[in-house]
């Protein structure tokens, strides 16, 4: 009789979000949301915080910067975690993060900015990897999977919230009270991680060897593309080009005779499967980091919106991402390979579009107008059509994303799972601070410095999406080769079994 008046145990979501379990969740959410709300707050922010300070030229080295460490902090959390545990190392990524977030705000200048930017860049990669790290150490494994839906849905909360703190701080001039305002809400995540993580990782994990120099030449080939973005010399930007793929090739040579890999065996062929969808990953997230780092700054000079109006609409592609990887999550079979060629397909769609669309000047009535006047104002005629053009690009990606992490999977090599999985953000982090490089090189040799202005921004707007309109194209080449490999693997597992099993 006990038994059954005694409550159900809970279950599910249930038990994830309620008590210890729920202030853990909260915590873990956490790091994941302020990395993540950083990167929002920072692109809606930024060209006010040019306007004040300068330095239009090294604008996309705030994102370069950023994800570079990033790349250096995921990498990291692994030793960061064996060493100082838990609660140590969530409470030291939060130091370094909000360190970082204080001298982007304090910044009188480019340079301290991007000193700040690489900081909180570092902070940044710990929380996102530790985040992801310690669900397996703090929730039962039953929890497991919905912890990860948890954390991994916070990017979605960030293009919410990211865009509407940096705008409206931005629409006062005081974007630097949004780096400010970040600062609190850390110290109350480390507060919560303090209060209920553990000391200790109880498996007591070995130390594993970092890959160090693929790491460093990893990071210096995206450093030397953006070192060669500076400047208005086109051979100067050559040079930094020549500069990146000489390094990437020495990355190659490296990794192949390397037996601490950064990445998994197959990984920079493109004749495997593994290459094939890697970069497929890399072309459709390189053609995502252009409009995010640049689309709210060319909203706000050759479209005349507000710095909030500029981060949501700018957003949209994050938005699209997320519509898309929710559409395609039951896909299979033929569908699934669909999905994957659609996403270069609608990037190449969006990205044409934007090339016509956004070097176009434009009035500032288009939120008031835009309901009603479709057919009869022409500010709609050039804005609406941008913000589909937003969504198709970050569709594409949703679409095609989650299937290309799960053959990840499929195609790793027998023994390198783990390290497959490791791989995905590196990969990522990776496409993105290169993405960020050449955009910024782009857009200054098409006169974003010189002459600048709005002709300057209109020809950088028209030259960027132009340019990066090859990464789709190359994008649904290799997606169709990750479609035909997956297919002949298909087809000769089927033979293997005979010819009446799938």
């Amino acid at each position: 009789m006990d038994n059954l008046d005694s409550p159900p145990a809970k279950i599910g979501w249930a038990a994830l979000l309620s008590g210890e379990n729920g202030v853990r969740s909260l915590a873990l959410a956490g790091g994941v949301v302020l990395h993540a709300i950083n990167v929002y707050i920072a692109t809606t922010i930024l060209p006010s915080g040019v306007k004040d300070i300068g330095g239009i030229d090294y604008y996309a080295w705030n994102t370069t910067l950023f994800v570079a460490a990033s790349i250096l902090g995921s990498a990291l959390s692994a030793r960061l975690l064996i060493g100082m545990g838990p609660r140590g190392a969530y409470m030291i990524a939060a130091l370094v993060f909000a360190g970082g977030t204080l001298v982007c705000g304090l910044a009188p200048s480019m340079p301290v900015m991007l000193t700040g930017r690489l900081v909180q860049g570092l902070g940044g990669g710990f929380l996102f990897a530790l985040s992801y790290a310690m669900i397996r150490l703090v929730f039962d494994e039953t929890l497991w999977p919905r912890a990860m839906a948890l954390v991994s849905g916070m990017w979605g909360v960030a293009t919410l919230i990211g865009p509407a703190i940096g705008g409206i701080f931005a629409e006062f001039d005081m974007w630097r009270a949004a780096f400010w305002s970040l600062i609190p809400i850390t110290a109350l995540f480390a507060v919560l991680a303090a209060a209920v993580l553990p000391k200790r990782d109880t498996d007591r994990a070995e130390r594993v060897p970092l890959p160090l120099i693929q790491l460093f030449l990893l990071t210096a080939a995206v450093l030397a593309v953006s070192a060669g973005s500076v400047s208005l010399v086109l051979a100067r930007n050559i040079a930094g080009l020549a500069a990146a793929a000489i390094l990437m090739a020495l990355l190659i040579g490296v990794e192949s005779r390397a037996r601490q890999r950064l990445l998994p065996t197959g990984a920079f062929r493109i004749t495997t499967a593994l290459g094939a969808i890697y970069a497929t990953m890399s072309l459709l997230a390189v053609a995502v980091t252009s409009g995010e780092i640049f689309g709210p700054l060319f909203l706000q000079v050759l479209h005349h919106q507000s710095p909030l109006a500029a981060g949501y609409i700018a957003a949209l592609m994050a938005a699209g991402w997320t519509l898309g990887s929710i559409v395609s999550a039951g896909a299979s079979g033929k569908g699934i390979d669909r999905a994957i060629l659609a996403g270069p397909m609608l990037g190449l769609s969006g990205m044409a579009a934007l090339t016509v669309l956004m070097p176009t000047e434009s009035g500032g009535a288009w939120l008031a107008l835009a309901p009603i006047c479709l057919a009869l104002a022409p500010i709609c005629l050039a804005l609406a059509p941008i913000c589909l053009a937003l969504v198709a690009i970050g569709l594409g990606v949703g679409l095609a994303w989650p299937h290309l992490l799960t053959r990840v999977f499929q195609v790793a090599p027998d023994g390198e799972q783990d390290l497959a999985s490791a791989s995905i953000t590196t990969v990522q982090l990776f496409a993105t601070a290169l993405g960020a490089a050449l955009a910024g090189m782009v857009a200054n040799v098409a006169g974003l410095t010189d002459p600048g202005g709005v002709a300057g921004t209109a020809s950088a707007a028209r030259w960027l999406f132009g340019m990066f309109a090859f990464g789709p194209i190359l994008g649904l080449l290799t997606g169709q080769r990750v479609v035909r490999l997956h297919s002949k693997a298909r087809e000769g597992s089927r033979t293997s079994h005979g010819p009446g099993l799938s």
